[in-house]
């Protein structure tokens, strides 16, 4: 039984002493905000079209 509580021990140290390299940066120029201009344009359009929705249906 001390056999195999050492050897479970010993087996968990193995790859301490390596550590893992750093992940690589992500490429320069990444297009995060590509699409923000189109985005703001449909969402004010579909503003103006509820809004005009509203008024239609109260007068």
């Amino acid at each position: 039984m001390l056999f195999l509580v050492g050897f479970a021990s010993m087996s968990q140290n193995v790859g301490e002493g390596v550590p893992q390299p750093p992940a690589p940066p992500p490429p320069p120029g990444l297009p995060i905000d590509s699409g923000i201009v189109l985005l703001i344009v449909v969402a004010l359009t579909y503003g103006a079209y509820k809004t005009y929705q509203l008024s239609k249906k109260t007068a």
